[in-house]
């Protein structure tokens, strides 16, 4: 039974859509190794790659490839990366929404929410994941192992422990003003008050 023509112009409009989305994104190239395979007739060396590939708004993704030329190591990761991609929410499209930690094995970042003129103040790994995400202001700092793989996986770890307000508020059971409201009060004043003592909390109700 032939397919009728509608569900083939659909088939054509999805990969159409498909193709277009990849042209978007933007891949960047963090780390390549030259590996040693020990065979009987000697050594068969080979080519590692780790790509790191976003579409600039918040969606991003790494991928690692190995092969015998440096073209199609590369070509394999960005493959990789392309199909195991996460969307970050970012806070004004432009930054995180909250500090947060990650690690993998011995790496271990620290990635903290800048406010605008900031820039991406970060390592090459990490600077590749957040440039390639659409990440315009941003201050993150690697811990433990400066190895390119175990910080872009840390990255990733943190990343996927990163929710918006409208996430946590849903969890919660909460209105998502509580949780802004919540976030916006800066540590010092909340200190400054409890230091102050109930007597000048209740002065400064009835003002």
């Amino acid at each position: 039974m032939a397919r009728r023509p509608s569900a083939r112009r659909g088939e054509r409009g999805e990969r159409a859509q498909q193709s277009a989305e990849e042209s978007e994104l933007k891949d960047k190239l963090v780390a390549i190794n030259r590996v040693a395979k020990v065979v009987k007739g000697g050594r068969r060396f080979s080519f590692a790659a780790l790509v790191v590939v976003g579409d600039g708004r918040g969606r991003v993704g790494y991928g690692t490839g190995k092969a015998r030329e440096v073209p199609e190591a590369i070509r394999k990761a960005t493959d990789h990366a392309k199909h195991h991609m996460i969307r970050v929410p970012l806070r004004d499209g432009r930054t995180l929404h909250h500090d947060i930690q990650g690690h993998f094995g011995a790496g271990r970042v620290v990635l903290r929410s800048a406010p605008a003129g900031t820039g991406v103040i970060a390592g090459g790994p990490m600077r590749a994941v957040f440039e390639t995400m659409g990440v315009q202001d941003v201050v993150a700092k690697s811990i433990g192992t400066s190895n390119a793989h175990n910080m872009v996986k840390a990255t990733f770890a943190a990343l996927n422990r990163c929710f918006s307000p409208r996430a946590v508020a849903a969890r919660r059971g909460k209105k998502v003003s509580e949780i802004i409201s919540r976030r916006s009060e800066s540590p010092g004043a909340e200190r400054a008050r409890s230091d102050a003592g109930p007597a000048a909390r209740s002065e400064e109700a009835t003002r």
